[in-house]
């Protein structure tokens, strides 16, 4: 059976036009540069795609660590960024071995669902041990129960209208649809989590937190948690 790590190092069709892409990416890159807490803070962006306007944050931070798990990302990205002395790439595996409390700032959207329950456990666990005293963990993109497929087609196509492309959703919900996503999430499952549930995992592990009143993504059904260090 494929694996979502599998998934996400080949082509795909996630991104339905090279506008929702880079639309995508700088949003998300904007809400990441507002919660870095200082010109001196070192960030983590634990599964961050392809963080096409990550410059935006290493502008706001010292060091700006980019992680995914797909090689083929890590490679683009590397390239990318190959001048900018603030942005260093690092696998899944590179995070465990950073020294404790060296991060101001830990940000992991559109993660948890790829996880199983011991997974995001042991995550939350390295996470805190990596944040320094005060440190900030942002969770974004948690999926609640009662959210699936068709509020997130819905989300997409309102999403797609306010940033001109719309014809480019229509056409790639039907693609997505059919496509290999669609079996691997029927396949491998996505987690899901109330704010009950979530809130408490949080606190098993160290944290005390809150969920924000907007979610980082596009869509309002999602929930967005900041985490501080206990």
């Amino acid at each position: 059976m494929a694996t979502w790590r599998e998934f996400w190092d080949s082509a795909h069709s996630i991104y339905v036009s090279d506008r929702h892409k880079d639309v995508h990416y700088r949003d998300v890159a904007e809400q990441l540069a507002a919660f870095v807490p200082g010109p001196d803070a070192r960030v983590l962006d634990h599964g961050s795609g392809e963080a096409i306007h990550a410059d935006l944050v290493a502008a706001r931070a010292r060091e700006l660590l980019l992680c995914d798990a797909a090689a083929s990302v890590r490679a683009s990205i590397a390239a990318r960024f190959a001048e900018n002395p603030k942005i260093k790439v690092i696998a899944p595996e590179d995070v465990e071995h950073l020294p404790d409390g060296s991060l101001d700032l830990v940000f992991a959207n559109s993660l948890v669902q790829y996880l199983t329950t011991a997974e995001l456990d042991r995550m939350l666990g390295i996470w805190r041990r990596l944040l320094a005293p005060g440190g900030t963990l942002i969770v974004a993109d948690v999926i609640p129960p009662h959210v699936g497929a068709l509020s997130d087609g819905f989300a997409l196509l309102r999403y797609a209208k306010a940033n001109g492309f719309l014809g480019a959703a229509i056409i790639g919900l039907t693609r997505t649809a059919l496509s290999r996503y669609r079996r691997l999430r029927s396949e491998l499952g996505i987690a899901r989590y109330s704010e009950t549930e979530f809130m408490a995992k949080l606190r098993a592990a160290g944290f005390s937190a809150e969920r924000l009143p907007r979610n980082v993504e596009h869509n309002p059904a999602r929930m967005t948690f900041r985490a501080r260090v206990a």
